[in-house]
């Protein structure tokens, strides 16, 4: 028997969840102004999962990195349902680096 797919099945599913909280909670501290980063993380760790020999790894890396792009996508909407009062909403947010800039792009979503 091979346990793989059910394994990595449930390993997507507990990252998955994980993405959830992440984005609740990151988006409370830090801002929706932090998605280029969080993209560019989950960019990296897809690339990165293509050169790692070890399926285990290789898999995992991949479906955390589609999970940093899915969350990269949904910070801006987390923001505005912070913003209408869903989830609990704070005033001070550490900013990122270059927001001024950043503020003048478009986020994305899907």
């Amino acid at each position: 028997m091979n346990w793989f797919g059910l394994g990595l099945g449930f390993a997507t599913l507990f990252v998955i969840g994980l993405g959830f909280v992440w984005v609740i909670r990151g988006e409370r501290y830090f801002g929706y102004l932090w998605w280029p980063y969080v993209l560019g993380a989950g960019i990296l760790f897809i690339f990165g999962s293509l050169f790692i020999s070890n399926y285990w790894v290789s898999a995992l890396l991949g479906v955390f990195g589609a999970s940093l792009i899915w969350g990269s996508t949904e910070l801006k909407e987390q923001a505005v349902r912070s913003e209408i009062g869903w989830y609990p909403f704070r005033e001070k947010k550490i900013l990122p680096p270059f927001a001024r800039f950043i503020k003048k792009w478009k986020a994305p979503s899907l």
